[in-house]
């Protein structure tokens, strides 16, 4: 799945909830911590990981709404 963050993009702060623009929500799973602010980022949803443009990891996430 592909989509963008609704919103400002602060990073991965280990419980991080993020709401994308297709009106999806997704819960952070696996322990990481990064900072990197942007607006409106691309994201891709392969499986269980989210790929956030700007950022060096995919991160296990849930979908919870």
């Amino acid at each position: 799945m592909q989509s963008r963050v609704d919103g400002a993009w602060t990073g991965w702060t280990g419980d991080t909830v993020v709401k994308l623009a297709n009106g999806t929500v997704w819960r952070q799973q696996q322990y990481y911590y990064r900072y990197r602010y942007k607006y409106r980022p691309r994201v891709i949803i392969d499986g269980h990981y989210m790929h956030v443009e700007g950022m060096s990891k995919a991160v296990r996430v849930r979908r919870i709404g």
